[in-house]
């Protein structure tokens, strides 16, 4: 891969010119000068690529491949090449990342200079302002795209995503009037001068802002403050429109989604058991009058994870959750286990959303996790914490139960059958025995509240 890198990014300098100097006239003509920038940005981020060591990871691999079809049709005489650079735009925004987002918008540009009656380059536009957070100028490319966009029900995702990005920003709004800093329009500061808040902000940045002045207005007047309240439900408000669309996603087949507070009613007062999905635990829990089947049948709910290939399909399923990994996470198995509720873990989100659409089956939950839970260890508004070694990433069963500790509604959780080769990892065993309340004498069951 090193060597078809360094060759490729040798073919597009030779094409388009190095960094900061124009490119060379070719005899006969050649290609638009909005190409030729197009691949020098090409050829910058080929060079960031070849600096950072091997590619192992397969979106930057069809990233390359991308762009070394965009320099053969610009090197071939007569070819069009408009179609290869918005798919080379679009695969550099599915690689990922701000430098896959920044080469997709500069792409973007270079696209709508040159055809500017091109839907598809005024999405792949908002697109990528979009995924850098840029909401108001996102809006506008998005605009730009509805006004050219002749089939009305191919621009619904577009109209949702941008209620979607004015609901966000009216948040903003409304809190900067709450606490008198300013019209909305240009940013406001509380009294302390700590606090810059403006719906023109990168979407990070209005975040830690917005967080922040929740934080100073509550240490100055108290959480019971009418006001703080409001500031809080906005900021709440203001996050749920940052991690997914208002409007139910009609391919949920009817589930309801479900986040934190809809979640911690769910498990309120309830005993939970989490079954590890072994051939013992599964034969023994479909056998008539068995001890297993017995305690697995007195809790209130029953939690199974993941792929569960041991289990009768008729075992009872109250909570599944299953963690997305991989670089397609979305051309999985279909999640067809009945079940009262599913969590689906995953980042980022792009992926997330593509898997639930992919792979939820309609009727075969009643409830499903929305944005808010896809990633609990690492969301700052619940664990927080840092992200885990990508060589050893969580169990879904551990994700699980750290979700379920925090949230603390629940009134008994236990582990049923992780022993043996079901046996959590050494570091998350560890954090399961420092707070387990006792373990039985078959050491079948794990009490952990």
């Amino acid at each position: 891969m090193g060597q078809t890198l360094t060759g490729l990014l040798t073919s597009v300098r030779a094409i388009a010119g190095r960094p900061g100097t124009p490119p060379r006239a070719r005899p006969g003509g050649g290609p638009d000068p909005e190409l030729l920038a197009a691949l020098r940005h090409c050829g910058d981020h080929l060079a960031d690529l070849a600096a950072s060591g091997p590619l192992t990871d397969a979106r930057r691999t069809r990233l390359i491949a991308s762009i070394g079809a965009l320099t053969t049709a610009c090197s071939t005489p007569g070819a069009d090449a408009f179609d290869a650079l918005l798919r080379t735009g679009q695969q550099a925004l599915d690689s990922g990342g701000d430098a896959g987002a920044r080469l997709a918008l500069a792409l973007a540009d270079e696209a709508t200079v040159l055809r500017a009656r091109s839907k598809g380059a005024w999405r792949l536009r908002g697109n990528a302002l979009d995924a850098l957070g840029r909401s108001e100028e996102a809006i506008t490319a998005y605009e730009r795209h509805l006004a050219l966009q002749q089939n009305a029900a191919a621009s619904r995702d577009v109209e949702r995503r941008i209620a979607t990005l004015r609901a966000a920003g009216d948040r903003i709004d409304e809190a900067l009037a709450l606490v008198g800093g300013g019209n909305g329009g240009g940013g406001g500061a509380d009294r302390t001068g700590a606090v810059r808040l403006s719906r023109h902000l990168p979407a990070a940045d209005a975040l830690a802002a917005f967080t922040e002045l929740v934080r100073l207005r509550t240490a100055e007047r108290g959480a019971a403050d009418p006001a703080v309240r409001r500031l809080a439900a906005l900021y709440a408000e203001h996050r749920r429109l940052s991690d997914r669309d208002p409007m139910a996603d009609p391919l949920l087949g009817g589930a309801e989604p479900i986040g934190v507070p809809g979640l911690r009613r769910f498990l309120a007062g309830r005993t939970v058991c989490l079954v590890a999905d072994t051939p013992h635990t599964a034969e023994q829990e479909q056998r008539p009058g068995s001890s297993l089947a017995a305690l697995i049948g007195g809790y209130d709910l029953v939690v199974r994870c993941d792929a569960v290939r041991h289990a009768a399909p008729t075992a009872r399923t109250d909570l599944h959750a299953v963690t997305l990994r991989g670089d397609s996470p979305w051309k999985g198995p279909r999640w067809d286990r009945l079940a009262t509720a599913r969590l689906v873990f995953g980042d980022p989100l792009p992926h997330w959303r593509l898997a639930l659409r992919s792979r939820l089956v309609p009727g075969a939950q009643d409830r499903v996790g929305d944005a808010t839970l896809r990633r609990p260890l690492h969301d700052p508004a619940l664990l927080a914490e840092a992200a885990a070694d990508a060589d050893e990433p969580a169990s879904t069963a551990f994700t699980v139960l750290r979700l379920l500790d925090f949230l603390g509604t629940p009134a008994r959780v236990d582990l049923i059958g992780f022993e043996g080769p079901a046996a959590l990892p050494p570091r998350e065993r560890e954090w399961i025995g420092a707070r387990a309340g006792r373990t039985d004498d078959t050491a079948v069951r794990i009490t952990l509240r």
